[in-house]
């Protein structure tokens, strides 16, 4: 497992801990150590963050509604990091350029690009500015910005899982799943070789709740949302 999701009482893997109750997330932004951003709270209320931008070309997969990649998002922008979103509906990342605000010249602040699904010329990434790349391009998405260095992480926005998408959920560092149907469920079952027991939790999950999967790992969640986020995103929900 090469991203890691890890708690203030049991690490999971090596990364470093941001050490809150999920209560006081409404009244601080929402950041962690070096790399590490808050993904939410464990089913016993421990805070869990996840080593999403690293010294290590990582991908993450999230499987479910835009609620959670434009959170995932907002909370890279909180700790430093350049986000580049690749869509096909720039129209609705527009909530972030909002939300990284202006520079005193009135022009929108440049930490946050809304791209089209074509290749681009990519901000140099390094360890003071750190890049996220979103890759919003439907089940199938074209792999189009690779993870090639350091300080890169690409997000694989998937709305629902398919067959072809197999290969590419193989290869992610981490996954991120939100409630599935039954059938994307036994897909996942079978991409992952995935007990019965962790299959029907698939199909159970709240609107708040996520699954963290990867290698030697699977660790329900709960989305925690602060104040702000709210105010821009709305309520956490399963989906679009």
């Amino acid at each position: 497992m090469s991203a890691r999701v890890h708690d203030a009482n049991k690490a999971i893997g090596v990364a470093p801990e941001f050490v809150v109750d999920p209560a006081l997330l409404d009244a601080v932004s929402p950041s962690g150590d070096r790399g590490g951003i808050v993904l939410g709270s464990g089913l016993q209320g421990e805070p869990l963050t996840v080593s999403a931008l690293r010294a290590a070309p990582t991908r993450i997969v999230l499987v479910g509604g835009l609620y959670l990649s434009r959170q995932v998002a907002m909370r890279a922008m909180a700790v430093g990091a350049w986000v580049v979103v690749a869509t096909g509906r720039p129209t609705a990342w527009h909530v972030l350029s909002n939300a990284a605000g202006q520079q005193q010249n009135g022009q929108p602040s440049p930490l946050v690009q809304i791209r089209r699904l074509s290749p681009v010329e990519l901000p140099r990434p390094s360890e003071d500015a750190p890049l996220l790349v979103v890759h919003d391009g439907g089940p199938t998405p074209q792999d189009l910005f690779p993870p090639r260095s350091a300080w890169q992480t690409t997000v694989y926005v998937l709305p629902y899982l398919h067959p072809q998408a197999g290969a590419l959920a193989n290869a992610a560092d981490l996954v991120l799943m939100q409630r599935l149907p039954a059938g994307q469920a036994e897909l996942a079952a079978r991409i992952w070789r995935l007990p019965p027991q962790m299959m029907r939790q698939l199909t159970t999950l709240k609107d708040d709740q996520v699954v963290a999967l990867g290698r030697n790992l699977w660790r329900p969640l709960r989305l925690v949302t602060t104040a702000k986020e709210q105010q821009i995103l709305g309520p956490i929900r399963r989906g679009d």
